[in-house]
């Protein structure tokens, strides 16, 4: 292993490759949250979108790049410096498979957003069937999914390199997070790579005149459950060990943070049908099992709430803090890297309670297929994530390109901060009140027209717009705070923050990473929670199941 000294900044060569997938990152936020203002402009009933632009187009843009291109290479970007920053330099083969990923990202990304553009494929980011794309969009998201394959297999072989010559050793906890995340995408992805390649390519191609549309939807769902934890994690990562550092305090506890992320790859895949509650063809059992099986996410969520916090008040009172919350005054406010981190950690909190709601059965009739469940998404992937990944931005771009982060460029993050809590507190409010209200999600309101109940719709879709025209000026000051600090900011050595554990924690137990227990129990609840289920599905499919008019 290399001496500590030489792990206090990410290998240049490996800063080149973590920039590259963050420049994606970043031209995704860029395009996916224009549409995304367009989107709220033409729900607000005021305007019309020009030159022949539909809606549908703009909106699956938005999905697209926002919750996969912006998602996935960011933190694919984030775990390549997390690991060679504490684990040790990639290899030059471990480098050059993550620039193999890197471009098969990034060609399968430019196929499917050309026949976006095209509007040969406005089927959303869920492109459910019966809607059908080009076969284009459907390989280049092949490509996307294949690419992030390869470049987490240059994450797993790196690690497994440093375990076999360090024997008996536990590894870094940053270094472990990533791995966790790595198997768990790896594994989720199975599901929408089989729908993609054995159902939905043949039929677009015309191969095939029908598909199961049911079959589709729980392997899609397979996968777009633990998606939202692979956004997550990366969060949790900055929590549990980056922002201690930052604020001068300690890690609470190693252990408890490796037991946690355990908890989340176990727990997050086998519960898609939570998702399709609504759906005939699953039996109501298996949709109990799996709903009992996504509460106990809610387990690790509190682990590291308690944690977090934990860490904080343990630091206030290094500092002479007293009484019950005197340890918040003593927190740095004045900090971007903290400050924009906690905001998100705090929209965790109601984006917590909205999916309890989401997972249970009763309410989740109340709300399903609501704009609801997009204020949601927005809470969650949108806020608490996606303020991590800025406030993370904030130290990790000046850190790979040899700059600093100024006292303007800080002011102006935390601005940004504001901002952005304001235009989610506008738009997710209101799209959280008029899912109440019965407003569908995934629709203009256009074919609404002057209908009762849209009335009681319109000043909720005016708040929407309201709160997105504030959240692209957000993105407009994240832009320009990511272009200085890549391009333009001074000269100079910018930390990469990593917590130390508090004195006299625990060492974690070695069993933690003893894989083939984890990957063995996460395998088995996976086929415990599907085989069954997807058997009776396939076997019982009534005629005429296997096409368009089931759906």
């Amino acid at each position: 292993m290399m001496n500590s000294n030489k792990l206090e900044k990410v290998d240049s060569r490996d800063a080149k490759l973590s920039m590259a997938y963050f420049y994606v990152a970043f031209i995704a936020l860029a395009l996916g949250g224009l549409a995304g203002l367009l989107q709220t402009l033409v729900r607000s009933g005021k305007v019309v979108l020009p030159w022949g632009i539909d809606y549908y187009q703009v909106l699956t843009v938005h999905g697209v790049l926002l919750g996969l291109v912006l998602t996935t290479f960011f933190i694919m970007g984030f775990q390549f410096a997390l690991i060679s920053r504490t684990t040790g330099t990639f290899t030059n083969g471990a480098r050059i498979t993550g620039w193999v990923g890197f471009w098969l990202m990034t060609i399968g990304t430019a196929m499917a957003a050309t026949m976006v553009l095209l509007k040969e494929a406005s089927v959303l980011y869920t492109f459910y069937a019966p809607l059908m794309a080009h076969p284009i969009f459907y390989i280049g998201l092949t490509l996307v999914i294949v690419g992030s394959w390869v470049a987490g297999g240059s994450m797993i072989a790196t690690y497994a390199k440093w375990k076999r010559n360090n024997p008996g050793k536990a590894s870094s906890l940053l270094t472990f997070m990533a791995i966790i995340n790595t198997f768990m995408w790896i594994i989720a992805t199975l599901g929408v790579a089989a729908t993609v390649l054995i159902q939905i390519l043949p039929w677009s191609l015309g191969l095939v005149d029908t598909i199961d549309i049911l079959v589709s939807r729980t392997l899609f769902w397979y996968f777009g459950h633990p998606m939202v934890y692979f956004w997550l994690l990366p969060a949790y990562m900055c929590w549990y060990a980056i922002v201690p550092k930052i604020i001068g305090g300690k890690i609470f506890s190693d252990s408890l943070a490796r037991l946690s992320f355990i908890l989340f790859l176990l727990f997050s895949i086998p519960v898609g049908f939570h998702h399709q509650l609504v759906e005939p063809g699953i039996d109501p059992a298996w949709k109990y099992i799996q709903v009992v099986l996504t509460f106990m996410v809610i387990i690790p969520s509190l682990m590291t709430a308690f944690s977090l916090f934990a860490t904080f008040e343990s630091f206030g009172r290094s500092k002479g803090a007293k009484g019950l919350f005197g340890w918040f005054r003593k927190l740095p406010w004045g900090d971007a890297r903290f400050v924009v981190p906690f905001i998100g950690m705090l929209s965790f909190i109601p984006a917590g309670a909205g999916g309890i709601i989401n997972a249970s059965h009763q309410m989740n009739a109340v709300i399903h297929n609501t704009i609801w469940v997009t204020g949601h998404f927005h809470l969650t992937a949108a806020t608490a994530v996606v303020l991590t990944f800025f406030g993370i931005s904030y130290w990790l771009i000046p850190h790979l390109t040899g700059r600093v982060l100024t006292k303007a460029m800080n002011k102006l993050a935390i601005i940004q901060g504001i901002v952005w809590t304001i235009g989610m507190s506008f738009m997710s409010g209101a799209m959280h009140a008029a899912g109440l209200l019965g407003a569908p999600r995934r629709s203009s309101f256009s074919e609404y027209g002057g209908a009762a109940q849209a009335q009681e719709w319109i000043p909720y879709q005016i708040a929407q717009a309201v709160g997105g025209s504030i959240l692209f000026i957000g993105i407009i000051l994240v832009l320009i705070i990511f272009i200085n600090l890549a391009f333009f900011a001074p000269k100079g050595e910018t930390e990469f923050p990593v917590g130390e554990v508090a004195d006299g924690a625990e060492k974690p137990p070695l069993v933690f990473e003893n894989w083939k227990l984890w990957l063995g129990i996460s395998a088995a609840l996976i086929l415990f929670a599907y085989t069954i289920p997807f058997i009776d599905i396939i076997q019982n499919a009534p005629p005429g199941s296997k096409g368009y008019k089931f759906w």
